[in-house]
């Protein structure tokens, strides 16, 4: 089962030189670098497009898809008290008064 095993990726696949070996993966995304692509056609895997997918598995089984961070977004930096965090970092006015001195908080208040 884990030889016809389709990985889906919602976004880029780039190439990390710091891989030696990449076994044979079947891979669909949004888009590939080019040496991504050739990187997995070069080891027997495929890189499909999400069409192509969709005529060879129209149901989605056997597909695994890939997930980054939830939270990863530079709002969530802000959100106070959720998740556990005990700190959250302030929202501060962007412009002329930018520098060392202007907009710094102190420890968060009580």
């Amino acid at each position: 089962v884990t030889k016809d095993l389709i990985h889906v990726v919602v976004g880029t696949v780039t190439d990390d030189e710091r891989f030696l070996k990449i076994p044979k993966l079947n891979v669909c995304a949004l888009r590939f670098t080019k040496t991504a692509k050739a990187r997995i056609i070069k080891n027997g895997g495929r890189a499909l497009t999400f069409d192509q997918l969709a005529m060879e598995r129209p149901t989605g089984c056997h597909t695994l898809l890939i997930q980054g961070r939830r939270h990863n977004r530079e709002a969530c930096r802000h959100f106070h008290g959720l998740r556990g965090r005990l700190s959250a970092v302030p929202y501060v006015r962007k412009g002329a008064k930018s520098g060392r001195k202007f907009e710094r908080t102190k420890h968060r208040r009580r």
